[in-house]
C-alpha cells in the first residue's frame, strides 16, 4: 500500500487521502506475494472498496497501458519497475536490521555539474535508503541495516565509515524529527483502531505504509522513549494477515 504522497499533514495528524480505482488495485497488488491476481478475484477485492466493477476494468486497462501492470494468462501482476515498490515496502513493514557498534554509514556527494533533477533524484534515492543530511552532500545514518548500499553510488559519492564525536542520540535528533514521527505514528494507530468500513480501513492502512517508509530504523538506544515503530509494524503486519485470509477464502 503506497499510493502517491499526500500534501503534508499538519504536525501529529496521518496524511490520509480518498481511495482511486488505481490506488485500491495498486494497495491490493502491493501487499500480495506474489503480485498476481486473477481479473475474477482482483474486481471481487476492488468492488469491497465501493468502487464499482466497471471503473475497476477501465483502471486495469489505463494501469496496463502505463506500465503499472502487465496481463497474465489469467489476471494481472505488477509490472517489473513497481516490484521495487513492493520491496521498499515490505523492508518498511520488515526492516532487516543487525546489531549496532556505534560506526555510522557516510556517502559524501563528490559529482558536480549536475542538473536540478539528476540531484533531485539522488536526495530522493538516499533518502529511501534512510540516510539523512547532515549538509549539502553529507549523508549519514548508523550503520545498523543489513543492506550494503548500491554500488553505483560510487560513480557520484564516497562511500566510508565514521564515528562522530558528537554524541549519536543528540545528532540522530538532529537528523530526523523522531517526535513529530511518533506523534504521527500514534495518531495512526488511533485512525485505524477506529476505523470500520474497509474503505476507511485500507485509507487508513496506505497511510501507515507511506508513514513506515518514513521511519529511519535507528538503533533502539538513539530512539526516544516508547517508540511506537514495532506497534505501527504489527498493525500493519495484522491487517496483511487479515486481507490473505479473506482473499484464501474468496479462492476456496
Amino acid at each position: 500500500m503506497s499510493p502517491p504522497l499526500d500534501d503534508p499533514a499538519p504536525p501529529g495528524e496521518p496524511a490520509l487521502r480518498p481511495l482511486s480505482a488505481r490506488s485500491v488495485v495498486l494497495s491490493l497488488l502491493l501487499g500480495t506475494h506474489p503480485p498476481e491476481l486473477p481479473v475474477r478475484d482482483l474486481v471481487r477485492l476492488v468492488e469491497r472498496f465501493d468502487v464499482g466493477g466497471s471503473t475497476v476494468r477501465a483502471a486495469l486497462s489505463r494501469m496496463v497501458n502505463a506500465g503499472d501492470l502487465r496481463r497474465t494468462g489469467t489476471g494481472y501482476r505488477l509490472s517489473e519497475r513497481l516490484l521495487e515498490r513492493q520491496r521498499r515496502q515490505d523492508e518498511a513493514v520488515r526492516p532487516h536490521t543487525r546489531a549496532w557498534d556505534g560506526d555510522w554509514e557516510m556517502v559524501v556527494i563528490t559529482a558536480s555539474g549536475r542538473g536540478p533533477a539528476e540531484r533531485a533524484g539522488l536526495r530522493a534515492r538516499l533518502a529511501a535508503l534512510r540516510l539523512a543530511e547532515l549538509r549539502e552532500g553529507v549523508w549519514l545514518r548508523p550503520a545498523n541495516l543489513s543492506r550494503p548500499l548500491p554500488g553505483d553510488l560510487d560513480a557520484v559519492a564516497e562511500r566510508c565509515a565514521a564515528r562522530p564525536a558528537r554524541p549519536a542520540r543528540e545528532l540522530a535528533a538532529e537528523l530526523w524529527p523522531l517526535d513529530a514521527w511518533a506523534a504521527t505514528a500514534r495518531a495512526l494507530l488511533a485512525h485505524v483502531e477506529g476505523a470500520r468500513r474497509p474503505a476507511e480501513r485500507l485509507t487508513a492502512y496506505a497511510a501507515v505504509v507511506r508513514h513506515l517508509l518514513a521511519d529511519p530504523v535507528l538503533p533502539p538506544r538513539l530512539l526516544p522513549p516508547h517508540w511506537p515503530g514495532a506497534d505501527l509494524r504489527d498493525a500493519y503486519t495484522a491487517y496483511q494477515r487479515e486481507q490473505a485470509g479473506r482473499l484464501g477464502a474468496d479462492g476456496a
